[in-house]
């Protein structure tokens, strides 16, 4: 097992990352303010891993609630939410109970903003289990839902207790997710950490394959990017709005598609080549490494292109952005490969012509 450290000073948080862990319930004891814990996860991932954590937490005098939500980002919404009070209140689940969310990044987004708002707060800890949630979005306390007019529009900064990330749990995840993951692991190199992205450009294969040994450096080296900014930016004020890196463009398909109609990291990965595409147009990338990231992307079984929405229809969405500041849409780019800034005076021509460069 590999430890890292989100330094946030009383408020700091381990995570866990290596195999077998959902079976040891010493690693989540620690951070229980009471034995009881009121576990949150999906109609997909809880066949597969529910009864397993609860028995590890029952077997160490442990008392479990679980709910079961619906799989899936169009499920990700205020109604969907209210299940999850629905079942603490008639568990009457108290404000020192610890909520556990089990699954992706949709049931660790839900279960995070549930914890933030009931009774005013309650303990919270992640339990991963796609690649996307274990390297992202489970680490650094965002926590959301979506609203029809823009994604994670409404939600909290709510960070958790523990962060326990068993690779095992993705053995049984499908192909698809799993590159969907592999588009936030491919981001941190391209925003901050060159060896990093040298590394993936020699080893993407062994984790398409799902080398254990592979997986686990790059989720240890993905955290450990996401932990130092976190720990430098934890509410986005500056840095951390770094790790958007394509995100804009890519919540713009999200939302224009319909939710689920793309998973998060396809639309992050075609946002990010419409993101590079516009670095390239400003004069700070070149034509060769707009095509060294599209290799990457297309190796790890991502789209390197957007759906055809139209210019005026990604604007529309782009300008409900949450880094929209003043009116003035500011984006994340790449002033070199390794490099990202935060830009907020890109030509709307400009902007225009990356969309329709990189769609099809």
């Amino acid at each position: 097992m590999r430890t890292l450290t989100v330094a946030l000073g009383d408020r700091a948080y381990p995570i866990h990352i290596g195999a077998d862990l959902l079976g040891r319930a010493e690693l989540l004891l620690p951070h229980l303010k009471t034995p009881r814990v009121a576990i949150v996860t999906n109609d997909v991932v809880g066949p597969l891993y529910l009864d397993r954590l609860c028995a590890s937490l029952e077997q160490a005098g442990v008392r479990v609630s679980a709910v079961t939500l619906p799989d899936g980002e169009a499920h990700k919404d205020w109604e969907t939410l209210n299940r999850i009070f629905d079942v603490l209140l008639a568990e009457r689940c108290e404000r020192s109970t610890t909520l556990v969310a089990l699954g992706g990044g949709v049931v660790g987004d839900m279960g995070g903003f549930a914890a933030a708002c009931y009774q005013r707060g309650m303990p919270f800890i992640q339990i991963p289990t796609t690649l996307l949630a274990q390297v992202d979005s489970s680490v650094g306390g965002k926590t959301a839902i979506n609203h029809p007019l823009g994604k994670n529009m409404i939600g909290a900064f709510y960070q958790p207790k523990l962060v326990l990330a068993d690779i095992d749990t993705l053995a049984t995840l499908p192909a698809r997710e799993l590159s969907a993951g592999l588009a936030e692991v491919i981001k941190y190199g391209l925003i901050r950490d060159l060896d990093f992205l040298g590394w993936l450009e020699a080893n993407l294969e062994r984790l398409v394959a799902r080398d254990p040994e592979a997986l686990a450096h790059a989720i240890e080296r993905s955290c450990r990017n996401k932990a130092e900014i976190v720990a430098a930016d934890e509410t986005e004020q500056g840095e951390r709005a770094l790790l958007n890196l394509g995100h804009t463009f890519g919540h713009a398909i999200e939302t224009g598609l319909g939710y689920g109609e793309w998973l998060h990291g396809e639309a992050v990965a075609a946002g990010t080549m419409m993101a590079a595409e516009l670095s390239r147009r400003l004069g700070w990338l070149t034509e060769g490494d707009v095509a060294r990231i599209a290799t990457l992307f297309e190796r790890a079984q991502l789209p390197v292109w957007g759906p055809a929405l139209g210019v005026e229809r990604y604007l529309e969405l782009m300008a409900h952005d949450k880094k929209v500041e003043a009116g003035r849409l500011r984006l994340v780019l790449l002033q070199a490969v390794g490099r990202a800034v935060i830009h907020g005076d890109a030509p709307p021509a400009e902007i225009a012509a990356a969309i329709v460069a990189r769609c099809r």
